[in-house]
């Protein structure tokens, strides 16, 4: 069920989101990132905002080859993991990112560069991977869904049948951790309980980008 704010587009534009062109969500696996990029697309196109919505690792080649090391069908080092990731970002920012914000729309991605520091973080050191990534576009605003790892891992269980390379308490909550102590690594960053129900994740959202920006 998808759930708008009663503000009206007016409001809306008058506190800045027209000023918003790049929106990146993150989190831990199970904290419902793909549901609310998906719910959050949805209310900017019906405030009148074309909107690309878009995740990484993304579907191309090298996309391909990291989703493969994540479900376990490829054994790569975690350096060369994160350079793959590194260039994923870039041809996904100029394939995809650039060319939709300068037609003046509206990007959501679903894991950006924080979660490469997070999840990157817990095997390579984090200097190195602020260093790839650091020529890469900042996000307008950030949301950091916060979910505790235990109802995370329960989401997951009850979404699919198989889990991935990072999905076991221990290090969701390494990586939870490693997400919050870089909650002032881009400005417009902001943290979202994500313990909540999804109705209830999706309206403190909308009411950041309605009233805080």
């Amino acid at each position: 069920m998808l759930i708008y704010c009663e503000l009206s587009e007016l409001v809306i534009r008058r506190f800045g989101v027209e000023m918003v062109k790049f929106i990146a969500l993150e989190g831990i696996d199970g904290s419902g990132l793909s549901t609310q990029a998906g719910i959050l697309r949805d209310w900017l196109q019906k405030m009148g905002k074309r909107t690309l919505l878009t995740k990484e690792p993304t579907h191309g080649i090298i996309g391909g080859v990291i989703r493969s090391c994540l479900d376990g069908e490829l054994k790569l080092d975690p350096l060369t993991l994160q350079l793959l990731y590194s260039a994923d970002r870039a041809a996904h920012l100029e394939k995809e990112v650039e060319p939709t914000i300068k037609t003046g729309n509206v990007v959501v991605m679903d894991r950006y560069v924080l979660s490469s520091l997070a999840y990157g973080g817990l095997d390579v050191p984090l200097a190195y991977l602020k260093q790839m990534n650091a020529p890469f576009r900042k996000p307008d605003v950030t949301f950091i869904l916060d979910a505790h790892p235990r109802i995370a891992l329960d989401r997951l269980k009850k979404a699919r049948w198989h889990s991935e390379l990072f999905e076991n308490e221990q290090k969701l909550t390494q990586v939870r951790q490693n997400y919050l102590s870089h909650k002032n690594y881009f400005t417009g960053t902001f943290v979202i309980d994500a313990n909540k129900t999804i109705e209830e994740i999706a309206l403190d959202m909308q009411r950041v980008l309605s009233t805080k920006l």
